[in-house]
């Protein structure tokens, strides 16, 4: 009977402890299923806020600048030649790439010999026709003085005629010295004729001596010219570009031996759009603008010159588009020919534009702007200049209004922002500061085990997510996109 009992009273307790361990695990299960259907960090739905950086619209008065490229060009150059050939026998100091050189310096001498001998046969051909040309003269001069003897024999040899017949006419003289004294007179007058010819000719040969004597002279000259073209000087100071010879060497006529560049003489060659070039004409088709800046930027440091607008190309070339300019470089010193250079021209001033960040504006020329609400509104803008990073618009009815900086496909019209602002020296702290926040343990248990189930994600864009959710504050930023993944 006591054995009985104790079998009834075991078996009771192993029932007890069967149901109790049944219970621990049915609530158990229901923990589990009740934790594994429940949403993480479930809460009740929310406006989406995002924050944006917005600027300010001035109305303001601004100069807007071109921006092109161009070619460093010399003003002023000059192509060293040989005017003869022979053999270089001397290079002047300083004749060297580069070098430096003065005006009327000697740059380049050519064997004279030759130039010489020439001179001396020119100048000795030129004694003789200076000799012939007085021979020619002497004659001449005698020539006349035979012309009037012959003519004063004639006279006489008249006036014996004369005489003649009047002796006949009176009866006391005959016809045979009528007819003699007429065959002398003429004779006389033949005498005359021919030393007129004579004359004549005495003047022809003095008018070949001439231009014997003008030939000698202008070979004379001529032979000087090109002894003096044997030594080449600089018409002006500057650098000897492009040597090509070396003293010894020897040169054809007209060889290129060097290039002179004037330095302090420069220029830039650039190209303009067509609707660039418009912007700057006045109403009479002259241009507006006259000022340009350009810079060369070379081993970390930067040239800079201010230049003036001369000319412009007067025709498009072929296969071209848009309009040549040509500047004049004030201060070109550290520039040099075939440089590539930036130039920058000043437009003339836009009134009443203001100057927002590129990204403020999309391509049909509208910004987001906020309301009275912080809610974005879409409002319409006219495009003028693109400067660099910016954008010159005409808004007049934005006058004062904040716009956002930086358009995304998240901002849109009637979506609240939170503005971010850029107003003195510690704005970066404070944004900073608003873009970090506190979560609760069951908030950021929630974001870990987020992340750690997203299978799309990159293992290295998670390990990155799930350092930041570790750390005390986390930004704003990540946990809104989080959040917004799961329609929070």
């Amino acid at each position: 009977m006591r054995f009985l009992t104790r079998a009834l009273t075991g078996l009771f307790l192993l029932a007890i402890t069967a149901g109790l361990l049944a219970l621990a695990g049915g609530s158990l299960r229901d923990a589990l299923q009740e934790r594994a259907n429940r949403e993480p960090g479930q809460r009740p739905g929310r406006e989406q806020v995002f924050a944006a950086n917005v600027v300010f619209v001035t109305q303001q008065t601004i100069t807007p600048t071109l921006t092109s490229f161009g070619e460093i060009r010399a003003r002023r150059s000059l192509d060293l030649r040989a005017p003869v050939a022979g053999r270089v026998i001397e290079l002047g100091p300083g004749v060297e790439e580069g070098g430096r050189v003065t005006e009327g310096q000697l740059l380049f001498a050519i064997d004279p010999t030759d130039a010489e001998t020439t001179l001396a046969l020119a100048e000795a051909d030129l004694q003789d026709a200076e000799a012939e040309r007085s021979d020619a003269q002497a004659a001449a001069e005698l020539a006349v003085e035979d012309v009037d003897a012959a003519r004063e024999q004639a006279d006489l040899r008249e006036r014996a005629l004369a005489r003649q017949r009047d002796l006949a006419d009176r009866g006391v003289g005959t016809e045979a010295s009528v007819e003699e004294a007429e065959i002398s007179a003429a004779s006389a007058r033949q005498q005359v004729l021919s030393r007129r010819s004579a004359a004549q000719q005495a003047d022809a040969r003095v008018a070949q001596a001439r231009t014997a004597l003008s030939r000698r002279e202008i070979a004379v000259a001529e032979a000087q010219r090109t002894l003096a073209d044997t030594r080449i000087e600089a018409a002006f100071a500057g650098t000897i570009s492009d040597l090509t010879v070396s003293e010894g060497g020897l040169v054809s006529t007209n060889e290129q031996l060097a290039t002179l560049i004037d330095p302090g003489r420069l220029e830039i060659a650039f190209r303009l759009s067509t609707p660039d070039y418009v912007r700057l004409l006045n109403e009479d088709g002259t241009l507006a603008a006259e000022q340009a800046t350009v810079s060369l930027e070379v081993g970390g440091y930067t040239l800079t010159s201010p230049a003036t607008i001369t000319r412009e190309a007067p025709a498009v070339g072929t296969g071209e588009t848009g309009r040549r300019l040509f500047a004049r470089l004030e201060e070109p010193q550290g520039f040099r020919p075939g440089d590539f250079a930036r130039v920058r021209v000043t437009e003339p001033p836009l009134e009443n534009v203001a100057q927002l960040p590129a990204s403020a504006v999309d391509a049909a020329q509208t910004v987001l702007y906020l309301s009275d609400d912080d809610r974005l509104q879409l409002a319409q803008v006219e495009l003028l200049r693109t400067q660099g990073d910016s954008v010159l618009v005409r808004a007049p009815d934005l006058e004062g209004a904040e716009v956002v900086a930086e358009r995304s496909p998240l901002l849109g019209t009637g979506i609240k922002v939170r503005p971010l602002r850029q107003s003195d020296g510690d704005a970066p702290a404070a944004e900073d500061s608003a873009q970090m926040m506190d979560l609760t343990p069951e908030r950021r248990a929630a974001l870990i085990a987020m992340v750690e189930d997203n299978a799309r994600m990159p293992e290295e864009a998670k390990a990155r997510v799930l350092a930041q959710l570790q750390k005390a504050q986390v930004p704003a930023q990540v946990v809104e996109r989080l959040e917004g993944t799961r329609g929070g």
